[in-house]
């Protein structure tokens, strides 16, 4: 989706952070890293990976990169990064890779989820918040999407009450954090952080959006992964060397956990031009590159 949003802006392709070197990350660096996410541990259980902690630190290494460029204006510098778009979608590992991961995370026991996602609002709201005074001015943030509707989920989950084919105390859970979140982007935009504006993308209802009117984009599955193995394509994800659905542009997810590229090219239009609330707040990404 991000990929969609930088083509829309105009972009080229952000190149990762690693890979940038000197006068080049004027134009942009990726500092994402796959099962990252607000806390240290998250996604300690997939190998190494660089917490939003160690992002932030990173971009704080390249603004001193940038005085160097700017010849230590700061005033210069200050101006230019009052107009990048800075966008961070934390949180789903939280929950993925974390908080609902009993058998390797204590969290769960530790916190209710209300408590827990008080916990990362505070600490995403120290990143949000040294990236601002480090100079950001905007920023975007995403919901954290409907992760018990998942076909990773939907392999685990034994429905017996007969209701939604979801696991609903996951979504829950994630509907206390969103909640949190849409605050925070309320209460910075308020005069909490002065000069700064930012969005806050509703994925979780935009995602909605594509399930009930599935037809009109064109997806007929929303339960299963165009590949995987297993229940619901989800018990494991994309095996080297396998064979993938007849029509990816049919599913609504690639694997156990992503949105195929259709479904994220809707998702990041809607993002970037969208007038509806329900979707993006208080204005959307189009209209914040203009500020």
């Amino acid at each position: 989706m991000v990929d969609v949003l930088a083509q829309l802006l105009g972009l080229n392709l952000i190149p990762a952070y690693a890979r940038v070197r000197g006068p080049a990350v004027l134009r942009g660096a990726n500092f994402a890293s796959g099962a990252s996410g607000i806390r240290d541990e998250t996604g300690n259980n997939l190998g190494a990976h660089i917490s939003m902690n160690q992002q932030v630190a990173n971009f704080a290494r390249v603004v001193q990169q940038m005085r160097r460029a700017f010849r230590g204006d700061d005033n210069a510098m200050g101006a230019y990064l009052s107009k990048a778009i800075l966008y961070c979608g934390l949180g789903s590992n939280d929950y993925l890779n974390n908080y609902f991961m009993t058998s390797f995370y204590s969290t769960n026991r530790q916190y209710t989820p209300a408590a827990y996602a008080a916990s990362l609002l505070q600490d995403y709201s120290r990143q949000l918040t040294q990236l601002y005074q480090l100079g950001a001015r905007k920023f975007v943030v995403t919901a954290v999407g409907g992760i018990g509707c998942i076909p990773y989920q939907l392999a685990r989950y034994n429905n017996r009450t007969g209701g939604s084919p979801c696991n609903e105390k996951i979504n829950e859970a994630i509907y206390i954090f969103n909640s949190g979140l849409l605050n925070l982007v309320k209460s910075f935009n308020n005069g909490r952080l002065p000069g700064a504006k930012f969005v806050y993308l509703n994925i979780i209802e935009s995602a909605k959006d594509l399930v009930t009117n599935g037809a009109a984009y064109g997806f007929e599955v929303f339960d299963k992964g165009c590949c995987g193995v297993g229940r619901n394509n989800g018990e494991i994800t994309c095996l080297p060397l396998q064979r993938p659905c007849a029509d990816r542009h049919k599913y609504l997810f690639w694997d156990a956990f992503h949105p195929t590229e259709a479904a994220n090219i809707i998702l990041g239009k809607k993002a970037f031009s969208s007038n509806s609330a329900t979707d993006v707040y208080p204005m959307n990404i189009q209209q914040l590159a203009m500020l």
